[in-house]
């Protein structure tokens, strides 16, 4: 835009500049040789009035000499006598002089500039007065002129683009800075705000943003509360579930609800955790993914016991560190292995590989259940009569650090699900 403003003053200002300097510098033409032929005439009518006093009494050769032509003369003077003698400066042969011997006055071009012609009518007949103005004399500091003049056009041109660049820098400035601002804001940072500058509309734009900015924090922050009175909400039920499996008689099953409950205790206070913490964290914790890997297929390997499933870990030697939270890697994990007991039927086996490839991790979860279609990574979709977060929640993770979250199906025909993690 900037550039577009200086272009469009520059561009306007020539055309301004050559429609004035382009017909003025012709009108100095034009009133140098006017200057000069004028001179010229003058002088040449001079000298055709005093042959006309002194001529019939000493003759044109006489008056002639007395006047003294090349010293009291500026141009180059020639008198011609009836007879065609010449005196004063030579004449070119084969010069037209008829017309001029006739008694007529005119002014006519020649070979390197311009002849005025004044007629003196004496009793025996007419002399001319001759008087060449060479080209020379006729454009005498057009040159000069017009070296004035282009200088100045440039000058002209010159400010003019430094106007306009100013004025251009005073738009393009706070637009830039309300790119940046918008740019932050997009990638999280919700600190993000300008100094309302520049034009009045660019400055009302830019206290705008400011005040969506602190929009968003706030409506941010009423949700992350609702989620953690909801959450809080939860531990009225669990600590009356609790009680109730505290009176049934002691063996595993008692023990495998308690330690369900205590994981689900624990996610609920995760939940409130992370809602109360502020909306954008300054530092990103980082998780070895190979054994927070391990330790969640440890906790739902009791699980798949009971339905006969077969759970597999395939980790790779480490360390797999990635810039996830452990609270964060370990809830992505679970969502995975959620998917798997809610859409897969019971024996349905699974498995979960971490490998290192260069600086990338891999977390793969395959099962062996029918696989599903991989449009259900949209947040929302789900065939199972599930909220469809699952892999939302999967996805968000992984993008948070440059990560990608890709479904594809087996050579089985069962899910496979591979997340791609950088190198913390």
């Amino acid at each position: 835009m900037r550039r577009r403003l200086v272009v469009v003053s520059m561009a306007i200002t020539a055309m301004v500049v050559i429609a004035f300097v382009v017909p003025l510098g012709i009108l100095v033409r034009d009133l140098a040789q006017d200057r000069a032929l004028v001179a010229a005439e003058r002088e040449a009518q001079d000298v055709a009035r005093f042959l006309g006093v002194f001529a019939p009494d000493r003759g044109v050769a006489g008056a002639v000499g007395f006047l003294g032509l090349d010293e009291v003369t500026q141009f180059d003077v020639s008198v011609i006598d009836v007879d065609g003698t010449v005196y004063g400066a030579p004449i070119a042969q084969g010069e037209d002089l008829e017309l001029a011997l006739s008694g007529k006055a005119f002014r006519a071009g020649v070979d390197g500039g311009q002849v005025i012609y004044t007629p003196v009518v004496l009793e025996d007949g007419v002399i001319v007065v001759r008087v060449f103005v060479p080209d020379e004399v006729l454009t005498e500091g057009v040159t000069r002129s017009w070296v004035t003049l282009t200088l100045l056009g440039l000058v002209l041109v010159g400010l003019a683009v430094f106007v306009s660049d100013r004025l251009g820098r005073s738009m393009v400035e706070p637009v830039r800075e309300l790119s940046t601002a918008a740019r932050r804001l997009g990638e999280g940072d919700l600190g993000a705000r300008v100094e309302p500058s520049g034009p009045e509309e660019i400055a009302e734009v830019g206290a705008e943003l400011n005040e969506l900015a602190s929009r968003i924090v706030r409506l941010l922050q009423v949700e992350r509360e609702s989620a953690a009175d909801l959450s809080h909400r939860l531990r009225t039920p669990l600590t009356a579930l609790r009680l109730d499996v505290e009176v049934l008689p002691d063996g595993h099953d008692k023990e495998q609800i308690l330690a369900d409950l205590d994981e689900l205790q624990r996610t609920v206070d995760f939940v409130i955790d992370e809602a109360r913490r502020p909306v954008r964290r300054e530092t990103q914790g980082a998780a070895d993914i190979g054994v927070v890997a391990a330790e969640r297929v440890a906790f739902w390997s009791a699980l798949a016991d009971e339905q006969g499933r077969d759970a597999r870990s395939i980790i790779d030697a480490g360390p797999h560190r990635v810039g996830i939270p452990q609270g964060d890697a370990a809830a992505m994990i679970d969502a995975l292995l959620g998917n798997v007991f809610a859409h897969t039927p019971e024996g349905a086996g699974f498995s979960v590989a971490v490998s290192r490839n260069g600086s990338v991790v891999r977390l793969v979860v395959e099962d062996e259940g029918p696989g599903f279609d991989p449009a259900l990574i949209e947040r929302g979709r789900s065939d199972g009569g599930s909220t469809g977060l699952g892999l939302d929640i999967v996805r968000r993770t992984a993008e948070s650090v440059g990560g990608s979250l890709e479904v594809t199906t087996t050579g089985r025909g069962a899910a496979s699900v591979v997340v791609t993690l950088p190198l913390a």
